[in-house]
């Protein structure tokens, strides 16, 4: 996700700005569409459904309800504020700008997983812990 990100975030970066619209090379504006559907290929094999599998492993039982409404009220949350801030952030800093902050989340994600996620393999449901 991160690579074709930053493929986006090169392809805008490239283009020039005519009459307020971006203008891209035919290369370019290539790359960021097949970037772009690349990045929504990778998200729904990856973010998209291990999240909603890791929120019903990662609560004891005994909170687990409470627990996901929370996180899936947070998830929920969150993915409203991005359709809410894309806008705002296209006209304050630019397209090839606000890719790059998704860039940047999408390189942190990498580490908070490394560091914060735990492998759930061969390890029965009632046995885990929060």
């Amino acid at each position: 996700m991160a690579v074709s990100l930053a493929l986006v975030v090169w392809a805008f970066a490239s283009g020039s700005l005519v009459d307020g619209h971006l203008q891209l090379s035919d290369a370019m504006g290539t790359l960021a569409l097949v970037a772009a559907n690349v990045y929504v290929v990778f998200f729904n094999v990856s973010w998209g459904p291990v999240m909603w599998v890791m929120l019903g492993e990662m609560f004891p039982n005994q909170i687990r309800g409470s627990g996901l409404a929370v996180a899936g009220a947070a998830q929920w949350t969150s993915n409203f504020a991005i359709t809410m801030s894309f806008p705002i952030l296209l006209a304050g800093i630019g397209l090839a700008s606000t890719y790059a902050l998704y860039l940047v989340a999408a390189v942190v994600s990498v580490f908070f997983v490394l560091r914060f996620v735990r492998e759930t393999k061969g390890i029965k449901l009632e046995q885990m812990e929060g």
